[in-house]
């Protein structure tokens, strides 16, 4: 993570977040571990705790404790209850800023765990869904703190979710079951960046590719790019495997696995287990049984049976890794600079959701290119006068 170490070693150096307390509720993986280390070693004091239940790796959970001396609060498998139990444990730490993956830790401040409020100058947020909620929640008047959206910044969202998401999300399917993508019908619920990566990748393995959107410029943007495009009711009907991609809800419905055919195939890789409507899954199977690890596979009254992954939770973290760090690399480093711009300027902000600091993504971007060896040009003064002046035309 290049981007990262050169952001780490500058922070060592001006130590710009001491005095400040971290809490992160992040996916915890070694990528997550090297943004912990960076704020650590900018002077803050950091803790974290799980942003989901499937995507803790134990040995890195292990690892921040037992060589760092980072408090973490996940376990890989957890229940709901210590879920929960290990935000409020990040939250007891009295953090000045949050991290956020999916928005659980604001949620919880501002509903259980109000208490912890006070002290807090400002959080980032990861995300799609939690950026969806954060910006709910800003529009209602009740957010209590300013958030900056991470997820919204070009070197996140163009790379992470389109480049990471769409290789890690099919390594996870294919981990967890072994299928051969060329030849099979693919149904993806959702084209925004994560769906246009997952896409791009399916098909390049030689899978058919269907979309399903709710965005008649997506919809249209899919078609253009050589996808079929239609509604779930009927992509349902033809798909073999079906990923969902949306940030909402039941994407997958109850009418849709009515008319699934035996032995399709059931991913998620949004944010929540709620893309696909498991409870109704749960209604109309007579049965279920593990046949591969991170496999469930339901008997449905008719006959049928269909496979549910990772019990719908993000299947590239559940079944595999995670994105490559080469991704993370420049999502933790906007993570990083968006701290470092809170703690300058957070008391200037108001509770608000807001872009990251159009400097700080160009910066990440012009690291991660020193990194890979590649120049771009700049503009001589000559063009930089010419673009911006009214006055010279043809």
């Amino acid at each position: 993570m290049p981007v990262l170490r050169q952001i780490r070693e500058r922070f060592a150096k001006e130590k710009p977040l001491t005095g400040l307390r971290v809490a992160a509720c992040l996916h915890v993986t070694s990528e997550t571990a090297n943004l912990l280390l960076a704020l650590q070693d900018g002077g803050a004091e950091t803790a974290i705790c799980a942003s989901n239940p499937l995507s803790t790796q134990d040995d890195v959970a292990a690892a921040l404790v037992h060589e760092y001396g980072i408090p973490t609060f996940a376990i890989k498998g957890e229940d709901s209850e210590t879920y929960y139990s290990h935000i409020n444990s990040a939250l007891d730490t009295k953090p000045h800023i949050t991290m956020d993956d999916g928005a659980d830790l604001v949620a919880t401040l501002h509903t259980d765990r109000t208490d912890a409020l006070d002290g807090l100058i400002g959080g980032s947020e990861e995300t799609t869904t939690g950026v969806i909620r954060l910006r709910s929640l800003a529009e209602a008047g009740k957010l209590k703190y300013p958030i900056i959206a991470v997820n919204d910044a070009d070197t996140k969202h163009f790379f992470d979710n389109r480049y990471g998401t769409g290789q890690s999300t099919l390594d996870g399917i294919t981990r967890a079951t072994n299928i051969l993508w060329a030849g099979k019908t693919v149904v993806l619920a959702g084209y925004g960046w994560c769906g246009r990566g997952v896409a791009l990748r399916a098909r390049g393995m030689g899978a058919q590719t269907v979309v399903t959107e709710i965005n008649p410029i997506r919809a249209l943007e899919a078609a253009m790019d050589g996808h079929q495009v239609m509604s779930m009711d009927n992509a349902a009907k033809i798909g073999d495997i079906f990923i969902t991609l949306t940030g909402g809800i039941k994407a997958v419905g109850r009418q849709h696995i009515e008319v699934m055919k035996d032995g399709a195939i059931l991913a998620n890789s949004g944010h929540f287990n709620v893309e696909i409507d498991i409870p109704a899954l749960e209604e109309l199977a007579d049965g279920k049984q593990e046949v591969r690890p991170f496999v469930d596979e339901y008997l449905m009254g008719d006959g049928r049976r269909l496979n549910l992954l990772g019990e719908g939770r993000l299947i590239n973290l559940a079944a595999a890794e995670g994105h490559p760090s080469a991704v993370m690399d420049m999502s933790f480093a906007d993570q990083a600079l968006s701290a470092e711009y809170l703690a300058q300027f957070a008391h200037s902000l108001k509770p608000q959701v807001y872009d990251v600091p159009r400097d700080i993504d160009e910066e990440v971007g012009r690291l991660k290119l020193l990194s890979m060896g590649i120049t771009i040009d700049t503009l001589t003064a000559e063009q930089e006068e010419y673009l911006g002046s009214w006055e010279v035309g043809t």
